[in-house]
């Protein structure tokens, strides 16, 4: 066990950034948690702190690590947790990754509601507008909707991600509205940075894309939405995002002809992580949430 202590020391200082804050979370002194490092680092013969009088660092030995000692640690500490665990309870800590906008907006109460049913759950909540790999970045359950898939990983549909294309009247009766989506390059575009500059349309021909021009491109839905309000330009928007502009005539559809194609918000989960009761619950919880919260809307 105490190669598995001095691991969790390692893995405590690349939380922190300090080996004064990890000595103080494990109620231990610092030279303590430097002497776990070193065993550590001679037993995999590999440097993986870069270590001096005022700050702590990984090394790219332990950037590569650090990930696949996390999960080691964790599975290793779910074999012990199960096997105390009545058929009651469910302990354990998750480690999840989110976008900001489906965090701030759906997974408050949702997180909230689980964890006052699992008061033995602890979770930490990571917002990251990007896609991420969860195995390899150490998250037990990946939230997101962009179509990426990874090896070794479990993607579980969650709910429909609807999108539409819209903008502001104001904006619309000083530029013109698209006809086509050809049209779009001779307007400017509200993007999300994640998706890129090439958006897709669905026609009775097939799928039409085109390179459009962004004014603005952000990773922050809120933000697009606000400058499609103001005018700035065309958004292609989560329709949940969008509706209440939408339903009072503040933000109106445009190529109503040629709809967005539909993303799927899942949860990608390790497929070395299925097992664990607490992640198990938790994919069950989101299902219920987001299969209400953020199902396909009425026109």
């Amino acid at each position: 066990m105490d190669t598995v202590l001095n691991i969790k020391a390692f893995l405590l200082v690349a939380q922190t950034g300090s080996l004064t804050a990890a000595a103080r979370q494990l109620g231990v002194v610092p030279s303590v948690i430097s002497k776990r490092i070193d065993r550590l680092e001679d037993q995999m013969h590999v440097r993986l702190l870069q270590r001096s009088t005022r700050r702590v660092s990984l090394t790219p030995e332990g950037e590569i690590r650090l990930a696949r000692l996390r999960a080691a640690v964790g599975q290793l500490d779910d074999i012990f947790l199960e096997s105390g665990l009545s058929s009651q309870e469910i302990e354990g800590h998750l480690r999840i990754k989110s976008p900001t906008t489906i965090a701030i907006v759906s997974l408050g109460d949702v997180l909230t509601s689980f964890q006052l049913a699992n008061p033995k759950i602890s979770v930490e909540l990571v917002m990251l507008d990007r896609s991420v790999n969860p195995v390899e970045e150490g998250f037990d359950i990946a939230i997101g909707a962009l179509p990426t898939s990874y090896p070794g990983v479990i993607d579980d549909p969650l709910c429909a991600y609807p999108r539409v294309l819209c903008a502001a009247p104001s904006y619309l009766a000083r530029c013109g509205e698209p006809n086509h989506p050809r049209d779009l390059v001779q307007h400017d575009c509200l993007t999300f940075a994640t998706t890129g500059l090439s958006w897709g349309f669905e026609s009775r021909r097939g799928q039409i894309n085109v390179e459009i021009k962004a004014r603005l491109s952000a990773n922050d839905s809120q933000l697009l939405l606000r400058a499609a309000l103001a005018g700035m330009g065309i958004a292609r928007l989560a329709r949940h995002i969008a509706q209440p502009a939408l339903s009072s005539g503040q933000l109106v559809p445009v190529l109503a002809d040629y709809p967005v194609p539909e993303f799927w918000v899942k949860a990608l989960v390790p497929r070395n992580r299925l097992d664990r009761p607490a992640v198990r619950s938790f994919v069950d919880a989101l299902k219920a949430h987001f299969g209400q919260s953020l199902g396909r809307p009425h026109d």
